[in-house]
């Protein structure tokens, strides 16, 4: 099979122009050509009268050898990639070492807990919230009622923080294995839409991330994994090595009880603060990272989608439209969209008591009236946090805080329109853009709860955005405060062998621990990351 990409067709094309496009970028006669299957399928739209589908085809012709001997210099003709997952090892039949530990249930933890199970390790998977059914009423009460389990919300609990998300499902990391294909494919196999396989920015949305979790943990649990929900890890058990590195023998949990293990994946995400400040305690090797913070801004779906795609919006091959913008300031900051969700809304995503936090989702349809994004600084340790690892999470703790204080201290979201923004002068009601946070918005100056060195940015940024994208520093466009997760604020350090620096078998992972942003690249290193343990664990007993 030959692997062609970069074909561009119109909007509208009949099928028979498929083949007859690829016949002529290929140079071939009708007949050479046998079939072809979709790989991927995005969209050019820096043309808004003329938009193009981009297609990439896995192609079937008669003589693969001379069409790619044809082609040798043309990096958009090439051979179809193998992209089979292969384990890398599996338990013995005689193995009978003491189990390994998955901490968190997020996607990085659900696929460092599904491969393990796969190869035969049965895993125990511990998380300090509850199953997504029942983490969902209680995400629903503080959306509805204004009341927070802090162990059960939109952070914690099974499926982690993506589970009320936009769910997208593509990254930037280089992934030479395919890895992401094998993370799809099991989503697929979960009950997600084929369509993931090849949307070049393929989403699932809320609603079918429950139930695709649900259906991967009966997986797991059928291959002798096991789940223990409302259980969060407060201690390490430490055995001090000749060497002067540490070797992991357990965890202590909330309730006292001890679990006896040698090999432990961490996947607990961006906001498992307790857990990070006792690992910095227990000694630890982790380094404060950069993350970002601003705010949730919201447009009508139907203005972006005008403003990307003019006469073809609301073409069903191009769904809701997103954007992403970026723009250095003049004081050294830049301010980016982050996290963009068509046809979404902005939620409440605080985990801690007396703080507001904020985030964006969607449903799979993506038919709900307002777009909302990020719109972000990037502020690092050095320049904005000094003081060591902690540090970052004292940051955000305080503009939360702040955020909880204007809103008016009941978990509503403190709110500006941009008008008032730019203008300077606090918002005292909103205009014709609804916001879509609940429990709901106050109006007030958003200044209160970002740094001076963010506002000073976004008012030199709104108005450049808006004329890349029409409509976007409307003065009724609503910002929501504050969007302070964009990543975690520090890095557990792993080595080589994916273990911490100085912990002998402990294996930082995820997003949390500074090496993943976003589903699909927590996936992908929950599966590195399992493989490196599932290796040690064969090493360990041979």
């Amino acid at each position: 099979m030959i692997r062609l990409s970069g074909l561009k067709l119109p909007l509208d094309h009949p099928a028979e122009a498929m083949p007859a496009a690829i016949c002529q970028r290929l140079g071939l006669e009708p007949h050479e050509l046998r079939g072809h299957s979709l790989v991927r399928r995005g969209n050019d739209a820096r043309r808004k009268a003329a938009i193009q589908l981009v297609y990439t085809l896995d192609v079937d012709v008669v003589d693969e050898v001379a069409v790619l001997d044809r082609f040798a210099a043309d990096h958009e003709v090439r051979p179809t990639p193998d992209t089979a997952y292969r384990f890398v090892a599996h338990a013995p039949d005689a193995w009978r070492g003491k189990r390994p530990v998955v901490i968190g249930a997020g996607p990085c933890g659900l696929f460092a807990g599904l491969i393990l199970a796969q190869m035969g390790f049965r895993p125990i998977i511990l998380d300090r919230g509850k199953v997504v059914r029942e983490r969902t009423r209680d995400t629903w009460a503080l959306w509805r009622r204004a009341e927070l389990n802090p162990d059960s919300n939109v952070q914690f609990g099974e499926g982690g923080a993506g589970t009320f998300s936009d769910g997208k499902l593509y990254c930037r990391v280089k992934d030479p294995r395919f890895l992401g294909r094998k993370v799809l494919e099991e989503f697929v196999a979960a009950g997600a839409p084929d369509d993931i396989l090849w949307e070049a920015h393929p989403h699932i949305g809320t609603f079918r991330l429950v139930t695709m979790v649900e259906s991967m943990r009966r997986q797991i649990e059928q291959l002798g994994g096991e789940y223990r929900w409302q259980h969060r890890v407060d201690d390490l058990v430490l055995e001090r090595q000749g060497d002067g590195r540490q070797q992991l023998r357990g965890l202590v949990l909330q309730d006292g009880g001890v679990i006896e293990t040698d090999h432990v994946i961490l996947a607990v995400g961006h906001s498992a603060r307790p857990t990070f400040e006792m690992l910095h305690d227990r000694g630890v090797h982790m380094e404060a990272k950069p993350f970002s913070i601003g705010v949730r801004i919201e447009h009508p779906q139907s203005w972006i989608d005008r403003a990307r795609y003019g006469t073809c919006a609301g073409h069903p091959d191009l769904g809701a439209a997103a954007y992403s913008l970026a723009h250095h300031c003049a004081n050294d900051r830049t301010v980016y969209s982050f996290c963009m969700c068509p046809g979404g809304r902005v939620v409440a995503a605080a985990s801690e008591e007396g703080r507001v936090v904020t985030n964006g989702m969607s449903q799979y349809s993506r038919a709900e009236f307002n777009a909302n994004s990020g719109l972000v600084v990037a502020i690092d340790p050095a320049r904005d946090y000094p003081g060591g690892p902690l540090a970052g999470i004292a940051f955000q703790r305080h503009w939360e805080t702040q955020a909880y204080l204007a809103g008016g201290s009941s978990y509503w979201a403190p709110g500006q329109t941009v008008g008032d923004f730019l203008a300077g002068r606090p918002s005292t009601s909103l205009g014709s853009v609804e916001p879509s946070y609940q429990p709901g918005v106050t109006p007030t100056d958003l200044s209160r709860c970002l740094p001076p060195f963010v506002i000073d940015a976004f008012r030199e940024a709104l108005p450049v955005f808006g004329r890349q994208l029409a409509n976007y520093d409307h003065p009724d466009a609503v910002m929501t405060g504050v969007e302070t997760r964009t990543s975690s604020p520090l890095r557990i350090t792993r080595g080589k062998d994916f273990q911490s620096l100085n912990i002998a078998g402990l294996y930082p992972a995820g997003e949390g621990a500074g090496y993943a942003g976003g589903i699909l690249s927590a996936a992908i290193d929950g599966i590195k990351v399992a493989e490196a343990a599932a290796l040690a664990m064969v090493n360990d007993k041979v």
